[in-house]
């Protein structure tokens, strides 16, 4: 398997790992294994421009799609936005900004979750803008961010190693006795019945 392949089964697995379960994001793998596309469905606030109202309102679901061109990871993921929104950085149903550096290391699922807190303006550039009315009023209208505070980070599980002191006996719900007539007791000494 080549390296393109490892890492593309590397991510898939990451994925499919974070976001099983995932409240606010969904992916779909599109195409054989491993993916080189994804459909991904985030189910937080975001922005689209209402021409009956002339203002951008609040909508809570958005679809973008991922390719893995033939030169990634050493070329960053083409990312398309598949539904309406209004921002900065996202060309309305069409191509996204993922940023200006792609560093080969960067995780495809960062990526994801990259783009989920663009769409609620935890993060946003208006200095490099593929909509400049988007840019526009963000500049303006700043007061207002975030849109949306979803942490889409996973927490990590809550994990203590380490030796617990013993309980004492009036805890636990065994009743044990060792009754024994010498002074040094093994285990060889000792039989155990269960009822």
């Amino acid at each position: 398997m080549s390296a393109r392949l490892r890492r593309l089964a590397a991510d898939y697995e990451r994925i499919q790992n974070e976001a099983t379960g995932h409240k606010y994001i969904k992916i779909e793998p599109i195409g054989g294994y491993p993916p080189e596309r994804y459909l991904v469905k985030y189910l937080v606030k975001g922005l689209k421009w209402d021409k009956k109202v002339n203002r951008p309102v609040a909508i809570n679901q958005h679809q973008v799609e991922i390719y893995l061109t033939e030169s990634y990871p050493r070329e960053k993921p083409l990312c398309e936005i598949k539904t309406e929104i209004f921002h900065p950085n996202f060309r309305s149903q069409g191509s996204v900004c993922i940023g200006d550096h792609w560093a080969a290391g960067e995780s495809l699922w960062d990526v994801i979750v990259q783009m989920g807190e663009m769409i609620q303006y935890q993060s946003y550039n208006p200095k490099s803008p593929l909509d400049a009315q988007a840019a526009k009023w963000a500049r303006a209208n700043e007061h207002l961010f975030p849109i949306g505070k979803v942490d889409l980070y996973q927490p990590e599980p809550q994990v203590e190693i380490g030796l617990e002191t013993a309980a004492s006996t009036d805890d636990d719900d065994l009743d044990i006795t060792l009754i024994t007539e010498k002074d040094t007791v093994t285990l060889d000494d000792i039989d155990i019945e269960f009822e």
